[in-house]
């Protein structure tokens, strides 16, 4: 059928360049956040978001999807710095 071949056709990726982009952001997060005010704002950020109950009994459901986004949040950029400094 005309108008279908572009669902059919594979995307092309540059693997290289997807990690090239990946390490910058992750150093630039290491920069960020490695400095003392970065430090001090990622801890409380932990302490606010990561290291509090993401649901209580009660609560509606959607409200434990809602705080684990944020959690996602910390995780992500605690991973990026971890990998920044390897």
């Amino acid at each position: 059928m005309a108008g279908w071949d572009d669902l059919e056709a594979i995307p092309t990726v540059d693997a290289a360049e997807v990690i090239s982009k990946r390490e910058e952001l992750d150093r630039l997060v290491q920069r960020v956040f490695g400095t003392e005010d970065g430090k001090k704002l990622l801890q409380w950020m932990r302490g606010a978001y990561l290291e509090n109950p993401s649901w209580q009994p009660g609560a509606d459901n959607s409200y434990g999807y809602w705080r684990e986004g944020q959690n996602a949040v910390i995780r992500d950029l605690e991973a990026r710095i971890r990998r920044a400094l390897q």
